[in-house]
């Protein structure tokens, strides 16, 4: 019977520390993990997978991670056997206590005991690439000022900083888990059945969601079997569909409304008002003001 060996945060200079203390440990870069099978006893442990990927046995399940997979590791002392990884394999990870959690002071407005169990049962969930962005520009600011350990209130900013990541990742898992449910309790839809769902809720968006894989993730299915079933049953890509009625909302508000470019941008969620314009450029071979300019000669 192999032993069971209890691991502590690394001591290498990418593991990032308030002062000496193991209760909050930020790790830049995959320290590696240790060969058998090992638990970790004093640290709840977020893993979040960067590049490669790995697999481990973990409470009675195989965990399989790959590139913008997170990995909650709250049941203390339970055993990760059995681990692999490639070569490439790189992850960045933040180890905390119990009480190091509570001087977060993140939990005033937060119900935890549901999501708890719901985090033991699925410890691991896929991010989006903009999910993924997100976290990695919240990651890179933690590690910022870590290193920066001169400066003015630094164990409040780094621990808020950290309860604001955490609680990015709590909203990440009740969203993934309420979806989960939803495909549970919804029987699987047929060719059509999707594709009408998709246009119905492309319409409904009225431009404002224009990534494919929002609405994938929404209707429980990849962007790729999406994409085949609209081929299959409409003819057309989904990035097709979404281009329409994200045109026709745009049309009608240059025509029949007197918002600025900069109020349509921030209400149809374009990042600015010059990405608005080289998007209705791209699509309508015109800028939106020649567009509004030449409707508003026709109707004078």
């Amino acid at each position: 019977m192999s032993t069971i060996q209890l691991v502590e945060p690394s001591q290498g200079k990418d593991a990032l520390r308030i002062g000496d203390s193991n209760g909050l440990v930020v790790v830049d870069k995959s320290e590696g993990f240790p060969k058998g099978d090992f638990a970790v006893a004093k640290h709840a442990h977020v893993l979040i997978c960067t590049n490669g990927q790995a697999q481990f046995e973990y409470n009675g399940k195989t965990i399989q991670l790959r590139k913008n997979d997170l990995f909650l590791y709250i049941m203390l002392n339970s055993v990760i056997s059995n681990f692999t990884c490639s070569p490439d394999f790189n992850c960045h990870k933040i180890w905390f206590t119990r009480e190091e959690a509570w001087n977060m002071n993140m939990y005033g407005n937060v119900n935890l005991s549901n999501m708890v169990v719901s985090m033991k049962q699925h410890p691991k969930i896929t991010l989006s690439d903009d999910e993924a962005d997100l976290l990695e520009s919240y990651f890179q600011v933690l590690c910022q000022q870590m290193r920066d350990q001169d400066a003015f209130l630094y164990n409040d900013i780094v621990r808020s900083l950290i309860g604001t990541f955490l609680l990015r990742i709590l909203s990440y898992y009740r969203t993934k888990n309420e979806q989960e449910e939803d495909a549970q309790e919804n029987p699987v839809l047929s060719g059509k059945q999707l594709a009408d769902r998709f246009v119905a809720m492309v319409e409904k968006s009225e431009g404002r969601i224009r990534r494919v894989d929002d609405f994938a993730r929404k209707l429980n299915v990849s962007p790729k079997y999406l994409s085949t079933v609209l081929q299959d049953t409409i003819n057309r890509r989904p990035s097709e569909i979404i281009a329409i009625f994200t045109m026709k909302a745009i049309e009608q508000r240059l025509r029949f409304t007197n918002q600025t470019m900069q109020e349509i941008a921030y209400d149809m969620n374009f990042p600015n008002a010059s990405f608005f314009g080289k998007y209705v450029k791209a699509h309508l071979g015109m800028t939106p003001m020649g567009f509004r300019r030449k409707y508003a000669n026709t109707n004078s």
